[in-house]
């Protein structure tokens, strides 16, 4: 469980605005929070619309979820090192080689397959309910994932005429699939909860999944060699699905 104070819904928009308005341009993280945030406001609005079978378990959840990012970006801010699922996007989040879309799913790498099984487990444990209780509104979580990835895949790639079939950027995101890695989340949600009783066995086993969710982060970050940023004024458009 992160150290991190865990915020409301409000509160976890609240402070990625925030760091969204004091970003600086060319910040891969930067890139980062403002897809999540997106993501959160629609949580917060579908919270909102009773759209969750069961809105306090997803009101938790999305806190806890929230608050294992934001305690990755207070431990870069204070000059300490983030947990190793989140190390490349903060070493590598200025590099000029570096893609925004390689900084978009490397942030959803991190926190999907690392930080989302774990705010799942913290969630039960809250709760005193079973991953099976959270289930359903685990894949209506999903669905918002999946639509504001496939809006960042827009806004960001480049277009089909810019592409080449052997262009490195699109070799490098076929590393990943949001589509993978939501079902290797809810794997590893399954796999953590029987181990549970195991504390020793626990810690390492999420360990090693965070070194190895690190791993896949650093290979979507790996430059381009220059090539990585968009002409200016490229993907400075709003998201179709972001509201404000």
């Amino acid at each position: 469980m992160t150290t991190t104070e865990v915020p409301t819904v409000d509160q976890a928009v609240s402070r990625m605005a925030q760091l969204q308005a004091r970003a600086v341009p060319g910040d891969g993280v930067a890139v980062f929070n403002g897809m999540y945030l997106t993501v959160t406001r629609l949580v917060r609005e579908r919270l909102a619309e009773a759209w969750f079978a069961d809105p306090v378990a997803m009101a938790e959840l999305d806190g806890l979820f929230a608050a294992r990012y934001l305690a990755a970006v207070d431990a870069a801010d204070a000059g300490l090192r983030p947990p190793a699922c989140w190390r490349p996007l903060f070493e590598l989040r200025r590099h000029p080689g570096v893609h925004p879309l390689q900084f978009a799913l490397a942030g959803m790498n991190a926190h999907i397959e690392h930080d989302l099984p774990l705010a799942v487990l913290d969630t039960c444990a809250l709760l005193c309910i079973e991953p099976a209780q959270l289930s359903a509104d685990y894949e209506r979580i999903n669905l918002l994932l999946a639509q504001v990835e496939a809006a960042v895949r827009e806004e960001l790639l480049p277009s089909p005429a810019e592409l080449r079939v052997a262009d490195p950027l699109l070799h490098v995101l076929g590393v990943w699939s949001i589509d993978r890695a939501r079902d290797a989340a809810w794997a590893s949600v399954l796999g953590l909860w029987e181990l549970r009783a195991a504390p020793n066995v626990f810690e390492a086993v999420t360990a090693a999944l965070s070194g190895s969710v690190g791993m896949v982060g650093r290979a979507l970050l790996t430059p381009l060699n220059g090539a990585g940023r968009p002409p200016a004024g490229a993907g400075s458009r709003p998201m179709a699905c972001e509201r404000s």
